[in-house]
């Protein structure tokens, strides 16, 4: 039941950004142009998914389950690391060039699988990177967390 429910949200999540239009990097790109043709679009949806989220947030840190009662441990949210920030730098760089993130890519992919490959093979590399780093001292959960402080 849960791998039916993850599908279905997972097509869910696709067939949004699908019509939503953040699949195309131009629209994306077009967002990140604040110098020039500026497209206000992707911060309606970024808006539309925090209103969206909100709620379901509110529940995990007042329960510290999700919905269908699973335990949920968040990351203490004050605690900003130089694995985050770097992550975080990596990701924007990566969204700026191309114009695709993991979600999207991954949709795009079925789309369009030559243009998009070398970009879900980046990914898959860098994803198999992470998982060294972090298979080096699984211990570690700063690595993770960057403080074994975790809030709910």
């Amino acid at each position: 039941m849960k791998i039916l429910a993850a599908a279905l949200l997972g097509l869910l999540f696709g067939a949004g950004l699908l019509l939503s239009g953040m699949t195309d990097p131009a629209r994306v790109i077009g967002f990140l142009d604040v110098a020039g043709a500026w497209n206000p679009a992707l911060a309606l949806v970024m808006g539309s998914a925090v209103v969206v989220a909100l709620p379901a947030f509110a529940f995990v840190r007042r329960t510290g389950k999700s919905i269908p009662g699973e335990p949920v441990r968040l990351p203490n949210r004050f605690n900003l690391t130089p694995a985050l920030v770097l992550g975080a730098a990596i990701f924007g760089v990566g969204w700026g060039l191309v114009g695709l993130c993991p979600g999207p890519s991954l949709v795009v992919l079925s789309l369009s699988p030559i243009h998009v490959g070398v970009f879900v093979a980046a990914l898959i590399v860098g994803l198999w990177i992470g998982g060294q780093v972090i298979a080096a001292d699984p211990n570690d959960v700063t690595i993770l967390h960057g403080t074994e402080d975790i809030i709910v």
